[in-house]
C-alpha cells in the first residue's frame, strides 16, 4: 500500500509521539533551578517546551483537528480547548488546588482514547447514538488538561507574593500557548496536505486506531507511575533495598578509590 508523503508524515508524527508519551513533561530539578535563577521569560520558555514535550496534550489536539477541514473550525475548537486549560491552569495554580499528577495524567490519557474512539465513529457503531457535543467535550477536556499543567507548574518555586506568582503563572501560560501554536502549525499543515489525497479516507481509521492505543499506553504508564509512587515497596526493588544497594555501591567505589591510591 502506497501512502502519499503527507500521509506518511502525519502517521510518522503520530508514531513518533506514541512511544514518547511515557516521558511526558515532568518538571526536572534543572527546571526548578533555572526558574529560581531566571525571570518571567524563563517561565515563558518553560511553558513552551512543556507543551511541546506534553505528548498527551499533543495527541489529544491531533485527534481534535484530525477531521477539521476549515481554518475557522480549527480556530473555534482550539480556542475552546485553550479557554478551558487557561481557566484551570491559572486558577488552580494561583489557589494551590492540586491532586496526584499521575492520576490526572491518566485521566488525560482517557481523553486521547475518547477522541480517537469518537473519530472512528465509535458512538455510532457501538452505542447506536450520536457523539456528544464536540465543542463542550473539548472545553471539558481543556479544563482537565489545564489542571494537569497546573499540577506540574506547582512543582516550581512560584514565590509567596501574590502578584509575582500571578505573573509567573501567566508567563508560563503564554509559553504553553506559543508551544501549542507551533505544534498545531505542523499538525494542521500535514493533515491539510493529506486530506486532499485519496488515501486519507483509507488510512484515517488506522491513524485514529494508533491514536487510541497511544492513549491506552499512556494510561497504563501513568497508572504504573501512580502505583510506584503510592507503594514503591510493591515492586521488584523495594525502596529500602534500592537505597541499600546504592549505599553498598558507594562503599565499594570508596574501597576501589582507596586501592587505586596504594
Amino acid at each position: 500500500m502506497n501512502l502519499p508523503s503527507p500521509g506518511r508524515a502525519a502517521l510518522a508524527l503520530l508514531a513518533t509521539l506514541t512511544p514518547l508519551v511515557a516521558l511526558a513533561h515532568g518538571i526536572s530539578e534543572a527546571d526548578r533551578q533555572r526558574m529560581l535563577d531566571g525571570g518571567y521569560l524563563q517561565y515563558v520558555g518553560l511553558g513552551a517546551s512543556h507543551m511541546l514535550t506534553g505528548y498527551d496534550h499533543l495527541l489529544f489536539l491531533f485527534g481534535v483537528v484530525f477531521f477539521l477541514a476549515s481554518f475557522k473550525d480549527v480556530v473555534k475548537f482550539v480556542s475552546v480547548f485553550t479557554l478551558g486549560h487557561c481557566i484551570t491552569l491559572i486558577f488552580a495554580t494561583f489557589f494551590k488546588i492540586t491532586w496526584n499528577y499521575y492520576l490526572i495524567d491518566a485521566i488525560i490519557a482517557l481523553s486521547v482514547m475518547y477522541k480517537a474512539f469518537d473519530n472512528n465513529g465509535g458512538f455510532q457503531k457501538h452505542f447506536q447514538m450520536a457523539s456528544p457535543n464536540l465543542l463542550w467535550m473539548v472545553f471539558g477536556f481543556g479544563l482537565l488538561h489545564g489542571f494537569g499543567l497546573s499540577t506540574r507548574l506547582q512543582q516550581l518555586p512560584l514565590g509567596d507574593d501574590p502578584l509575582q506568582m500571578l505573573w509567573r503563572i501567566l508567563s508560563f501560560n503564554v509559553g504553553v500557548e506559543l508551544g501549542q501554536i507551533a505544534a498545531l502549525v505542523v499538525m494542521v499543515g500535514l493533515l491539510a496536505l493529506w486530506r486532499h489525497r485519496a488515501s486519507f479516507k483509507r488510512f484515517a481509521y488506522m491513524a485514529n486506531l494508533v491514536l487510541f492505543y497511544a492513549g491506552v499506553y499512556l494510561l497504563f504508564m501513568q497508572l504504573h507511575g501512580y502505583q510506584h509512587d503510592a507503594d514503591p515497596d510493591s515492586f521488584r526493588f523495594p525502596a529500602a533495598e534500592h537505597r541499600h544497594a546504592h549505599e553498598d555501591l558507594d562503599v565499594e567505589n570508596t574501597r576501589d578509590a582507596g586501592r587505586d591510591g596504594l
